[in-house]
């Protein structure tokens, strides 16, 4: 089965880190833009972070600039998502989605979900909390 898988979720108190990463299950990720998007409680979804799929180009959202870093190793074939000075409000599920690169221009449209995504993963859940 073709499907996206997230690990590393879990609880931190404010101001600590955790590293999310996202692998696939049955195919690789080099021709993917991989994005990691968010959902809270009674919220919408809320793209996060995006990286194209050679790595060269990243998107943030602004409420986790300079906190949050995409990156992603093609020979591990994993998409991580490093997180510092973690914050409540960045309680969410976080999942993981692919998207096979001709089918955006700009990364922005990934993160912007203005795009159907190829694959999602199930989420993992952080929570932020002392």
């Amino acid at each position: 089965q073709l499907q996206l898988v997230e690990s590393g979720g879990g609880l931190v108190q404010p101001g600590g880190s955790l590293r999310l990463s996202c692998a696939p299950s049955g195919f690789t990720l080099d021709d993917y833009a991989i994005g990691w998007f968010r959902q809270a409680p009674g919220k919408e979804r809320e793209g996060v972070s995006c990286i194209s799929s050679r790595g060269i180009t990243t998107n943030y959202a602004d409420s986790v600039k300079g906190r949050f870093t995409i990156s992603r190793d093609n020979a591990m074939n994993t998409v991580f998502l490093q997180m510092n000075n973690l914050k409540p409000e960045d309680t969410a599920v976080y999942y993981c989605a692919a998207v096979l690169r001709y089918r955006i221009s700009r990364i922005q449209q990934m993160c912007a979900q203005n795009v159907g995504m190829n694959y999602w993963g199930k989420g993992t859940l952080v929570t932020v909390s002392s």
